[in-house]
């Protein structure tokens, strides 16, 4: 046995045994983390004791906004101070290339037409209207992020993943007054934001779990071709809504299929439609009128005819290996059906409802295609709720709630936390013609979203983990979802290059990783969530599983491998584990801490790195999204 066989087997003997008293306390802390979060400020327990994104006394006690980019220099200033410059070991290329891994995010160029965050009107109005809902609630909002926060949110909610090591370096390096608004730029042009969104909306139509007779390949193909040429929101829509044919030669068609595994006459179909691209809740009122919103049981009905000449084919093959017939694709055709639905209300009488779409008819005599007329109704006009709903859900995604709360249900029941503002991007979306990119530029470049975590006490109440109306007077913490826990591994660890050969493996590996954080919910329609929600075979992929034990192990190939392997002094290489997983520098108690674990190491400094790494990507600071 090698030395470095002899000391991989002492990190990796700690770990197995060690979990169970010293390890275990931090791997408690990190997967109860949800609930601690969720009673308020972020981060604010947990960083003012551990890795905080800032050591400043007094910082979170100032109200005023901080100009971006002023911590830049501090943190540069840390990278210096550390025994020399923070090195770009051959480690910290996370980015760099491999097959699995995402390229390096490019330097955005100055595109014509495209504003920046100083000079958009929209933005500047999005600015103002939140200063007013917080000088309303007399709220003050927190701090500015500093860079190494912002790099790391941003990343994430645009391209799915974390930074790596050497793009944070970079990012704080640059003394551009524009840097936050160019990075934007950058990863909307990005691969890493089509294959984030294209994972997004396919899981949001087809959920995480494949249902059967369903091509999880032909959605993603659907969705990838629609992000990367940055076709309008409404088309995409529409074509998803009114898709026929086969279901990897029109992807669009797995929608419908995903909807279609009961015979329910189009009530699931019914149900997720209004959901996700209009942000309606209407499925309870197939049984009864809502007791809470203006839908009544025969709206519901009257929407539900439209998807009445829907049909489903399974074709199958001969397999020449068994005999036997197996599964070959699945395609949506049409249905001939014309005249009302019939549907029985609580009373027992029988009713007829026929298709109309918020109080616009239908022609429901035969040859018309239902379908089609209800997709050209949902997508047209000034400010159609396929707008109202995307932008809804899109501001979501970047501050961890909505203008509504859930999501999906918007109306008079539920108004929204910020009317104006949300009509006001409504528009604007609509006059871009229906552009995510734009839309992601307007609220990624928005103040509120440069803000930091971290609470201040003056803007305590708002909380909405604990139902309060959000005011986005801080950012919210979010978990990871499971495919960016995942990439954000393979980024800050290069386990994908650890000896795990072929891309079959590879994928077997990932699709058995996302699968511990499916959750499916007894729901009409089966809610699915994979998030990470501390649970034990969660908590235990994340200690032990097969990525971590290989991250930590000094595979030829890996991260931690090649830092421990390069140049540099301890804490050169103790900088960069912590660039390349927090995205940030330790801390100097954190430095202090590891210099009295590393003394009584008995001069073995390998499994000391191992136990640390392991540590960090086992912390709450890495698993939420802050």
């Amino acid at each position: 046995m090698t030395n470095n066989d002899s000391q991989a087997k002492v990190g990796s003997s700690w770990r197995k045994a060690g979990v169970l008293a010293c390890g275990l306390s931090l791997a408690v802390s990190a997967f109860s983390g949800f609930a601690l979060f969720a009673q308020g400020s972020l981060l604010a327990q947990e960083m003012e004791a551990k890795p905080g994104m800032s050591d400043k006394p007094g910082m979170s006690d100032k109200p005023g906004m901080l100009k971006p980019g002023a911590k830049a220099a501090e943190m540069k200033g840390d990278m210096e101070a550390m025994d020399g410059p923070a090195m770009k070991a051959s480690g910290a290329k996370a980015a760099g290339g491999g097959d699995d891994l995402p390229a390096r995010v490019k330097p955005a160029t100055n595109k014509p037409g495209v504003r920046t965050a100083a000079s958009d009107p929209v933005v500047q109005f999005i600015n103002e209207s939140l200063r007013q809902g917080w000088k309303d609630n007399d709220v003050e909002p927190s701090p500015m992020a500093d860079d190494a926060e912002w790099i790391r949110r941003v990343y994430l909610d645009i391209v799915g993943r974390i930074p790596s090591a050497e793009e944070v370096q970079d990012f704080v390096a640059d003394k551009s007054k524009t840097k936050r608004s160019e990075l934007i730029e950058a990863l909307l042009e990005d691969p890493g934001y089509v294959r984030n969104f294209t994972t997004i909306w396919t899981n949001l139509c087809i959920g995480q779990r494949t249902p059967r007779r369903v091509s999880r390949t032909g959605m993603q193909k659907f969705f990838r071709e629609g992000f990367a040429k940055n076709r309008p929101w409404n088309e995409m829509v529409f074509d998803l809504v009114s898709a026929e044919g086969h279901f990897e030669k029109n992807g669009a068609t797995n929608f419908i299929l995903a909807q279609m595994q009961d015979n329910d006459d189009g009530v699931q179909l019914t149900a997720k439609t209004t959901r996700l691209f209009m942000g309606m809740q209407v499925q309870c009122t197939q049984c009864h009128n809502h007791p809470f919103n203006e839908w009544k049981q025969d709206q519901f009905w009257q929407f539900n005819s439209f998807f009445r000449q829907v049909r489903k084919m399974d074709h199958q093959k001969l397999d020449p290996r068994t005999g036997r017939q197996v599964d070959d694709y699945s395609e949506v055709l049409f249905r001939d059906f014309s005249g009302p639905v019939f549907f029985e209300k609580r009373s027992g009488l029988m009713q007829v409802a026929y298709p109309i779409y918020l109080g616009a008819e239908v022609d429901a005599s035969e040859g018309v295609d239902r379908r089609t007329e209800l997709a050209k109704l949902m997508t047209s006009g000034e400010k159609p709720l396929v707008a109202t709903a995307y932008v809804n859900r899109m501001w979501g995604h970047f501050f961890g709630y909505g203008f509504t709360r859930p999501v999906d249900d918007m109306g008079p029941h539920n108004p929204s936390s910020n009317p104006a503002l949300l009509d006001r991007l409504s528009d604007e979306f609509v006059k871009s013609g229906y552009d995510s990119r734009q839309l992601i530029r307007w609220i990624a470049n928005a103040e509120a979203y440069s803000l930091t975590s971290r609470g201040i006490k003056k803007n305590e109440r708002d909380n909405p983990a604990a139902g309060e109306t959000p005011l986005f007077s801080h950012i919210y913490v979010k978990p990871m979802r499971a495919e960016q826990l995942y990439d954000s591994l393979i980024v800050a660890t290069n386990a994908h290059k650890t000896g795990r050969a072929g891309w079959e493996q590879s994928e077997e590996q990932r699709q058995e990783w996302l699968q511990q954080f499916v959750q499916t919910f007894g729901t009409d329609d089966n809610e699915e969530s994979s998030g990470f929600d501390g649970t034990i075979p969660q908590a235990l992929m994340m200690m032990n599983g097969p990525l971590t034990r290989d991250a930590v192990a000094l595979k030829p190939g890996s991260h931690l491998a090649e830092v421990l392997a390069g140049k540099g002094n301890e804490r050169q290489k103790l900088n960069i584990l912590y660039l390349s997983v927090l995205s940030r520098m330790p801390t100097a108690a954190e430095w202090a801490r590891f210099q009295k674990y590393a003394s009584s190491s008995g001069g073995n400094l390998i499994p000391v790195y191992q136990d640390m790494f392991w540590a960090l990507l086992n912390s709450n600071e890495f698993i939420f999204i802050h």
